[in-house]
Protein backbone atom coordinates (compact mmCIF):
# COMPACT_ATOMS: atom_id res chain seq x y z
CA UNK A 1 0.00 0.00 0.00
CA UNK A 2 1.53 3.17 -0.56
CA UNK A 3 2.00 5.87 2.23
CA UNK A 4 1.11 9.38 2.42
CA UNK A 5 4.89 11.10 2.34
CA UNK A 6 5.05 14.02 5.42
CA UNK A 7 6.67 17.05 3.89
CA UNK A 8 8.06 19.52 5.45
CA UNK A 9 8.31 21.30 8.17
CA UNK A 10 5.84 18.59 9.41
CA UNK A 11 7.26 17.56 13.10
CA UNK A 12 8.25 14.07 12.46
CA UNK A 13 11.02 15.01 10.25
CA UNK A 14 12.55 17.10 13.08
CA UNK A 15 12.57 14.63 15.52
CA UNK A 16 15.54 12.17 16.14
CA UNK A 17 13.66 8.38 15.26
CA UNK A 18 13.69 5.48 17.55
CA UNK A 19 15.88 2.33 17.74
CA UNK A 20 14.01 -0.62 16.20
CA UNK A 21 13.89 -3.30 18.84
CA UNK A 22 11.98 -5.83 17.31
CA UNK A 23 11.57 -7.42 13.98
CA UNK A 24 8.04 -8.02 14.20
CA UNK A 25 5.15 -8.57 11.18
CA UNK A 26 3.98 -5.29 11.44
CA UNK A 27 7.72 -3.87 10.46
CA UNK A 28 7.89 -6.43 7.91
CA UNK A 29 4.78 -5.11 6.20
CA UNK A 30 5.96 -1.28 6.78
CA UNK A 31 8.75 -2.32 4.72
CA UNK A 32 7.09 -3.51 1.77
CA UNK A 33 4.81 -0.36 2.00
CA UNK A 34 7.71 1.80 2.06
CA UNK A 35 9.61 -0.20 -0.93
CA UNK A 36 5.69 0.40 -2.84
CA UNK A 37 6.09 3.92 -2.05
CA UNK A 38 9.64 5.02 -2.06
CA UNK A 39 8.74 3.59 -6.27
CA UNK A 40 5.55 4.57 -7.37
CA UNK A 41 7.18 8.39 -6.09
CA UNK A 42 9.84 7.79 -7.90
CA UNK A 43 12.42 8.13 -5.29
CA UNK A 44 15.83 6.78 -4.77
CA UNK A 45 15.61 6.37 -0.82
CA UNK A 46 12.99 6.62 1.65
CA UNK A 47 13.47 6.84 5.58
CA UNK A 48 10.52 5.66 8.55
CA UNK A 49 10.00 9.31 10.00
CA UNK A 50 8.87 10.33 5.66
CA UNK A 51 5.72 8.36 5.97
CA UNK A 52 4.88 9.46 9.42
CA UNK A 53 6.86 6.41 11.53
CA UNK A 54 9.57 7.56 13.78
CA UNK A 55 11.70 4.49 13.75
CA UNK A 56 15.07 3.53 12.38
CA UNK A 57 14.36 2.22 9.35
CA UNK A 58 15.52 3.24 5.75
CA UNK A 59 14.77 1.52 2.14
CA UNK A 60 17.29 2.56 -1.01
CA UNK A 61 17.69 1.00 -3.99
CA UNK A 62 20.91 3.49 -6.21
CA UNK A 63 19.48 2.00 -9.52
CA UNK A 64 15.93 4.17 -9.40
CA UNK A 65 13.76 5.88 -9.77
CA UNK A 66 12.51 4.00 -12.62
CA UNK A 67 14.90 0.71 -12.58
CA UNK A 68 14.31 -1.46 -9.65
CA UNK A 69 18.08 -3.36 -8.96
CA UNK A 70 19.90 -3.18 -5.55
CA UNK A 71 16.77 -2.77 -3.36
CA UNK A 72 18.91 -2.31 0.59
CA UNK A 73 16.27 -2.42 3.47
CA UNK A 74 18.66 -1.05 6.69
CA UNK A 75 17.45 -1.07 10.06
CA UNK A 76 18.92 1.17 12.53
CA UNK A 77 21.99 2.14 10.17
CA UNK A 78 24.69 3.88 12.08
CA UNK A 79 27.55 5.48 9.64
CA UNK A 80 30.36 4.19 11.66
CA UNK A 81 33.71 5.34 8.72
CA UNK A 82 33.94 8.21 6.60
CA UNK A 83 36.04 10.00 4.78
CA UNK A 84 36.39 12.21 1.59
CA UNK A 85 34.16 14.92 0.56
CA UNK A 86 31.95 15.75 -2.29
CA UNK A 87 29.11 18.06 -3.50
CA UNK A 88 25.90 16.31 -4.65
CA UNK A 89 22.79 17.86 -6.34
CA UNK A 90 19.72 17.13 -4.63
CA UNK A 91 16.33 16.92 -3.97
CA UNK A 92 13.65 15.21 -1.36
CA UNK A 93 10.50 13.31 -1.62
CA UNK A 94 9.61 15.01 1.96
CA UNK A 95 10.59 18.79 0.16
CA UNK A 96 9.08 19.01 -3.01
CA UNK A 97 10.57 22.05 -5.27
CA UNK A 98 13.64 22.09 -3.12
CA UNK A 99 16.91 21.24 -4.29
CA UNK A 100 20.29 22.12 -3.02
CA UNK A 101 23.61 21.87 -3.20
CA UNK A 102 24.98 19.91 -0.07
CA UNK A 103 28.22 18.95 0.75
CA UNK A 104 28.78 15.16 1.60
CA UNK A 105 31.41 12.46 2.52
CA UNK A 106 32.86 10.68 -0.42
CA UNK A 107 32.84 7.35 1.20
CA UNK A 108 31.08 5.50 3.96
CA UNK A 109 30.75 2.30 6.04
CA UNK A 110 27.39 1.73 7.75
CA UNK A 111 26.39 -1.23 9.96
CA UNK A 112 22.78 -2.02 10.41
CA UNK A 113 20.64 -4.73 10.36
CA UNK A 114 19.02 -6.30 7.41
CA UNK A 115 14.83 -7.25 7.32
CA UNK A 116 15.80 -10.47 8.66
CA UNK A 117 17.75 -8.81 11.47
CA UNK A 118 21.31 -10.03 10.22
CA UNK A 119 23.86 -8.00 10.49
CA UNK A 120 24.84 -6.10 7.46
CA UNK A 121 27.92 -3.52 6.81
CA UNK A 122 28.02 -1.97 3.53
CA UNK A 123 31.25 0.12 2.45
CA UNK A 124 30.15 2.59 -0.19
CA UNK A 125 31.03 5.36 -2.24
CA UNK A 126 29.81 7.74 -4.59
CA UNK A 127 25.95 7.82 -5.20
CA UNK A 128 24.65 5.05 -2.65
CA UNK A 129 27.10 6.93 -0.11
CA UNK A 130 24.86 9.87 -0.50
CA UNK A 131 21.80 8.27 -0.76
CA UNK A 132 22.84 6.82 2.45
CA UNK A 133 23.47 9.72 4.57
CA UNK A 134 20.63 11.81 2.94
CA UNK A 135 18.39 8.74 4.77
CA UNK A 136 20.20 8.63 7.80
CA UNK A 137 19.72 12.32 8.09
CA UNK A 138 15.91 11.88 8.20
CA UNK A 139 16.34 9.59 11.20
CA UNK A 140 18.19 12.06 12.77
CA UNK A 141 15.43 15.09 12.47
CA UNK A 142 17.78 16.93 9.60
CA UNK A 143 15.90 17.13 5.91
CA UNK A 144 17.19 19.51 3.17
CA UNK A 145 15.67 22.17 4.28
CA UNK A 146 17.77 22.25 7.49
CA UNK A 147 20.99 22.36 5.32
CA UNK A 148 19.78 25.53 3.52
CA UNK A 149 20.53 28.68 4.42
CA UNK A 150 18.75 31.34 6.08
CA UNK A 151 17.16 32.91 3.56
CA UNK A 152 16.39 29.90 1.21
CA UNK A 153 14.82 28.12 4.10
CA UNK A 154 12.52 31.27 4.72
CA UNK A 155 11.38 31.45 1.36
CA UNK A 156 10.82 27.62 1.03
CA UNK A 157 8.93 28.05 4.42
CA UNK A 158 6.67 30.84 3.13
CA UNK A 159 6.19 27.90 -0.08
CA UNK A 160 5.75 25.60 2.27
CA UNK A 161 3.13 26.79 4.00
CA UNK A 162 0.78 27.69 0.62
CA UNK A 163 0.61 23.87 0.38
CA UNK A 164 -0.72 23.01 3.28
CA UNK A 165 -3.52 25.48 2.95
Amino acid sequence: MKLEICTWPDDVLAAKAETVGEITPELQELIEDMVETMYESDGVGLAAPQVNQSIRLICVDQTGPKERGDLRVLINPEIVESDGEVESEEGCLSCPELNITVKRKQRVKVKAQNREGEDVCLDTEGFLAIILQHEIDHLNGVTLADRTGRLKKAMYRKKAARWKK
